[in-house]
């Protein structure tokens, strides 16, 4: 796996990762929101520069000019809920990509810290020979993400497969590189220190979900 940390050089990515950690920033919803979208379009921007293209030429009102635009097709697919406002951060800079949803969460069977994967809801385009962007912002256990990255393949067979998360820990990314493919790419914002005995990441910023659209049952 191929792993693209954005936050070792200083820019506003930064200062938007500080934003939402910090508890009197982030209690504001809509700024949480708006912070996690800005951090998607930054993730897309230096994504881009992985992706294929092609030359083409623009008629402008004085002349021809050369240049060139996006050639692969892409498939933005995040994980509900946490994942929509990360998606929305990289559609407005992939306008023209397919999009995908799918629920993964974990349920505690025996009511204690125990937990398996539950994959429900999907509603996911053709992802045969196209470029698939599964996105996420907490990449704790890495568990969710394989199972939707599993369920994912039972659709098809990607040209190429990123992986793009705010924040993860070493656990995470560990179970992701014994569980996913060699030619996986994934881009991390931001590396914190570990997960706690909760399998929490620390320090973390708290519920993602929750922080974004309101605490659930």
């Amino acid at each position: 796996m191929q792993i693209h940390y954005l936050s070792n050089e200083n820019s506003v990515l930064n200062h938007f990762l500080g934003q939402i950690r910090n508890i009197h920033v982030q209690k504001d919803s809509m700024r949480f929101r708006r912070n996690i979208e800005r951090i998607g379009e930054v993730m897309a921007y230096e994504l881009s520069k992985n992706l294929h293209y092609k030359n083409i030429e623009i008629q402008t009102p004085l002349g021809i000019k050369k240049t060139t635009q996006i050639e692969d097709n892409l498939v933005l697919c995040s994980i509900l809920r946490a994942g929509l406002p990360l998606h929305l951060g990289f559609l407005n800079y992939f306008d023209d990509a397919e999009n995908g949803f799918v629920s993964a969460y974990r349920h505690h069977y025996n009511n204690d810290d125990a937990f398996e994967i539950k994959v429900e809801y999907q509603a996911v385009p053709e992802i045969e020979n196209k470029n698939l962007l599964l996105i996420d912002p907490m990449l704790a256990t890495g568990q969710s993400m394989v199972a939707v990255f599993n369920q994912l393949l039972k659709k098809g067979a990607p040209k190429q497969i990123h992986i793009a998360v705010v924040i993860a820990v070493p656990e995470g990314i560990d179970y992701l590189q014994k569980n996913l493919p060699d030619n996986v790419h994934l881009w991390v914002a931001t590396l914190d220190e570990k997960l706690n005995e909760k399998n929490y990441i620390v320090p973390g910023l708290g519920d993602a979900g929750d922080l974004a659209y309101g605490n659930k049952l």
